[in-house]
């Protein structure tokens, strides 16, 4: 079974980078100057931005093409796994490396929201693809932050990095905006896997032997991580997936509350929930009356 190597600290990732530590808790390293990660795998206990740039080919993104070769930024959350494959760098040999421990921003406005940052649980093939101008405004995020590591620490320091830190990962916001707008054509396909996906779901015996399909299923399936499959829904359709997902089965128990030879409970059981009374609250939530006041309206 192979050892998975536990990066914990600041120093012990720069160590391995061949690279000076000038704060405890944050490190800039332009990779062009830094030594190749081993070939391990390696459990991240910091947080990780990789700005790769490509000068190289055609890269792909997932199954498909993508159309901004400049550069692409790669996330990663404390606790997340990464394995380096010989001769290939996640982090690429031209590029930026931000990584910082989870203690350096406690205490600040970006440690209280964090977790809105979806995008630190994206899979790597669901990175963030740059035009020029917006690596320039990312190159320039980390040249302000390797500015205030190269400055005595004081009191300014820690509210200054967080800062940097913050205003670079709101651009990445803007930025994934926009990528999933170009990315239309190919968001459009997913959702409608999506569709026809929860479709034959229920046309299956998968709700009776496994219950109703979750975000994660639905992800899992459609071969993306469940953050960004549900960024990239709310962004298209101005809802959660699992709202979605909840719209869907109302649609199918409509559809079979016309059927009086079963009972509500009947049909309840059929879509995957486990007591009725769930079925029924979640049908009003949504249609407004209960299963059986719409089969008597209807």
């Amino acid at each position: 079974m192979e050892d998975i190597v536990k990066i914990s600290t600041i120093a012990q990732y720069n160590t391995m980078r061949g690279v000076t530590t000038k704060h405890p808790l944050i490190t800039v390293i332009d990779l062009s100057k830094a030594q190749p990660m081993p070939a391990k795998t390696f459990n991240y206990g910091l947080y990780a931005v990789g700005l790769k740039e490509t000068d190289y080919g055609q890269l792909r993104y997932g199954k498909r093409d993508y159309d901004y070769q400049e550069g692409s930024l790669i996330f990663i959350a404390p606790g997340q796994v990464i394995g380096v494959q010989p001769g290939v760098e996640v982090f690429a040999t031209k590029g930026w490396a931000l990584l910082f421990h989870p203690d350096l921003i406690k205490g600040t406005p970006l440690g209280k929201r964090i977790q809105d940052y979806s995008f630190f649980s994206y899979d790597v093939n669901e990175a963030l693809h740059l035009s020029d101008k917006e690596k320039s405004i990312v190159i320039d995020c980390f040249s302000k932050i390797e500015y205030e590591l190269d400055q005595n620490i004081d009191k300014h320091t820690k509210g200054l990095i967080a800062s940097n830190i913050e205003l670079l990962l709101n651009y990445c916001v803007r930025f994934y905006d926009r990528q999933f707008i170009t990315r239309n054509i190919a968001n459009k396909g997913i959702l409608e896997r999506f569709e026809y996906l929860l479709k034959n779901y229920f046309l299956s015996d998968k709700p009776q032997n496994e219950g109703l399909p979750s975000v994660a299923y639905c992800a899992e399936v459609l071969h993306l991580s469940p953050n960004y499959f549900g960024d990239l829904v709310k962004k298209e359709t101005g809802i959660s997936a699992l709202e979605y997902i909840q719209s869907k089965v109302i649609d199918v128990a409509k559809e079979r509350l016309f059927d009086r030879n079963k009972s509500a409970s009947e049909i309840a059981y059929e879509l995957g929930f486990k007591y009725p009374q769930h079925f029924t609250r979640l049908f009003k939530q949504k249609a407004g009356v209960t299963p059986n006041d719409y089969r008597t309206k209807n």
